[in-house]
């Protein structure tokens, strides 16, 4: 059995969102809410994180490390899990060590974490750096990649697809953004385990198609292994749209102030400004281009990042 200590309150609700499908007359919208996974406003990472804090303590690590942009929401679940845990946290953020603390890194900072500044460009090197003198410091470091997305963390949405399947709410499509790609994965392991009929589509919030593909299907074919199912993920069966990349990672725009505004006004309902933010305004594009046909049933699946809302970042923006 694959080792798993429960962290999430699950199961998240689905909610119907019959407001915002009737403002943009299209198909039948859906959300699947792991915005409320409870871990410190909650998130996608925290179901990751069930499975790769259960194999860290197999291995009696005692510093968990893990690397993000300054507003990441992975770090901020990292940082909280060890906290609960009593583990040392150690933080490996690309941005400016000056900027105010705000929206998740203010977080993190709540949580006890130490902090380890870097550039995008050298944050990997820097990330194994740390990793290399907490090992050498006695700190019983557990590495854990950008976003989880290794293949024990993708066994966290292998479980929420047959989560939703308990749910009984059948849907056509699922819409989910998608960048260090293990969310993604473990949905189109679930969907390819249980042979379902409908289509995960990853809306890319950073990468090219064709990446994200190769990445999505290689983690959902690793991961498979280790449930024992051995199936082997095909890159072009893998569904990713990387047209609504804007000016890159983070940058806020129209069309994710657009779809944050809109969920907020007709739904009562609060994105993120990096993923959710750019992955509902995507779909909301594909709806207005008639991608759907108008009898489907598009489930949004909100992986969370509402913190950033309040990242002087972004706060001027909205």
């Amino acid at each position: 059995m694959i080792p798993r200590i429960q962290i999430a309150q699950l199961p998240t609700p689905i909610e119907e969102l019959p407001r915002l499908s009737a403002v943009l007359g299209g198909p039948q919208l859906w959300v699947k809410r792991d915005d409320l996974t409870g871990l410190a406003f909650g998130g996608n990472k925290t179901r990751k994180l069930e499975f790769v804090l259960a194999d860290a303590l197999v291995l009696g690590a005692r510093t968990l490390i893990t690397v993000g942009a300054a507003q990441s929401n992975h770090c901020r679940q990292t940082a909280a899990l060890a906290a609960r845990f009593g583990m040392a946290c150690i933080l490996v953020l690309s941005g400016n060590p000056t900027q105010t603390s705000s929206g998740n890194l203010l977080l993190d900072q709540l949580f006890g974490a130490e902090i380890v500044w870097t550039n995008r460009e050298e944050r990997n090197l820097i990330l194994q750096k740390t990793f290399v003198n907490a090992k050498e410091n006695g700190r019983e470091p557990y590495l854990i990649p950008l976003g989880a997305s290794d293949p024990i963390g993708t066994l966290g949405y292998m479980t929420a697809f047959n989560e939703l399947l308990s749910q009984k709410i059948s849907a056509d499509w699922i819409v989910v953004a998608s960048s260090s790609g293990g969310t993604q994965a473990g949905l189109v392991l679930g969907a390819s385990l249980q042979v379902w009929k409908g289509k995960v589509l990853g809306i890319s919030i950073d990468e090219p198609a064709d990446y994200l593909k190769g990445l999505v299907a290689k983690l959902a074919s690793d991961a498979s292994v280790l449930s024992g199912a051995h199936l082997e993920i095909n890159p072009e069966t893998v569904l990713v749209n990387d047209d609504y990349l804007g000016r890159g990672y983070g940058v806020m725009d129209r069309p994710e102030r657009e779809a944050i505004q809109l969920f907020a006004m007709h739904e009562g309902l609060l994105l993120d400004p990096v993923y959710t933010g750019r992955a509902a305004a995507g779909m909301i594009d594909l709806i207005r281009r008639g991608f759907f046909k108008p009898g489907d049933k598009v489930l949004f699946w909100h992986t969370g990042g509402t913190p950033a809302l309040f990242a002087d970042t972004y706060r001027d923006l909205l």
